[in-house]
């Protein structure tokens, strides 16, 4: 593997290239990534960051994202099958009938969805500024897509607005259930229950600690407990380790993994980036459109 960094390092230099790679991607990705992080500070950083070429470690989601504000950089996914299922469980014709429905409505889209559901929201959120952003809108009635675990979760820090829900959810949160963090923490008494809000609210009402994955690892970090019971994607485990070496962390069952975002292995980094493949590319009237949301979320969680 070292020889293949040495590479990878090397094809960076010539192509002018920076590679960003989500919490959930293989350890040995983020060990070489330049940047790692959530969905919100790898949607920034892909703004802000000089280099010419993004390499995108993550599902096609964010790969488009970057695209859709950076359109002059070149943005490659190392995988074009990384996709994330929950990214398509919002329709277009679902958000028009939700309009017709409802006046004074504001369609709020999590980042985690297609660059043609963005061209028909609102605003784009993150599971790290949903709050925030939701509670600027002058609104009343939201209708939150695509995952409904994270809606409903919102909607309950946010009680003045009216919350529409949608059909949709992440099947590595949605599938960590009760009684297995309970039977976990029967096991490890003295460990926090750290939980992603893309679970379900019965497993959030069982958490010391509910927030994305940067907001999971601050916590772990400044925390004073030793013990943690980690309920989100396995992926995030890796720098859980790196910034706390002698803290324990426990998964509560063995499905904790995202399939999509373990395609990303270190060898099909190093080929996307000598050979210039899996560009993405997007329409210039649907990126137009779709960036919109987009801008106002970076605008709105300042």
């Amino acid at each position: 593997m070292e020889d293949l960094s040495n590479k990878i390092k090397k094809f960076k230099k010539q192509k002018d290239a920076v590679i960003l790679a989500h919490y959930y991607v293989n350890d040995e990705v983020q060990a070489i990534a330049d940047y790692v992080g959530d969905s919100y500070y790898l949607s920034k950083i892909a703004v802000s960051v000089p280099e010419k070429v993004i390499i995108f470690c993550g599902v096609t989601f964010m790969g488009e994202s970057a695209k859709i504000l950076s359109p002059q950089k070149t943005v490659i996914m190392p995988d074009l099958l990384a996709d994330c299922p929950m990214a398509h469980m919002a329709s277009a014709e679902k958000i028009e009938e939700v309009r017709g429905k409802y006046e004074d409505l504001a369609v709020v889209c999590y980042i985690n969805s297609t660059a043609e559901i963005k061209t028909h929201v609102d605003v784009c959120v993150t599971s790290s500024n949903a709050i925030k952003i939701i509670k600027a809108l002058p609104q009343k009635n939201i209708y939150f897509v695509p995952d409904e675990n994270l809606g409903k979760y919102i909607a309950r820090q946010v009680p003045e607005k009216n919350f529409i829900f949608n059909d949709g959810f992440c099947h590595v949160h949605d599938e960590i259930m009760t009684d297995e963090v309970e039977d976990a923490l029967a096991a490890h008494p003295n460990a926090k229950i750290l939980v992603h809000p893309e679970c379900t609210l019965d497993v959030i009402n069982l958490a010391d600690y509910v927030g994305s994955t940067s907001g999971i690892i601050e916590y772990a970090t400044t925390s004073d407990a030793e013990e943690f019971i980690i309920c989100t994607e396995v992926g995030i485990l890796y720098q859980l380790k790196q910034k706390n070496p002698n803290n324990k962390f426990y998964t509560v069952n063995s499905n904790q993994v995202c399939p999509n975002m373990k395609r990303i292995t270190l060898p099909k980094v190093g080929f996307a980036l000598e050979n210039m493949i899996n560009q993405i590319e997007i329409d210039e009237s649907t990126r137009v459109k779709a960036v919109k949301s987009l801008e106002k979320m970076l605008e709105l969680s300042k």
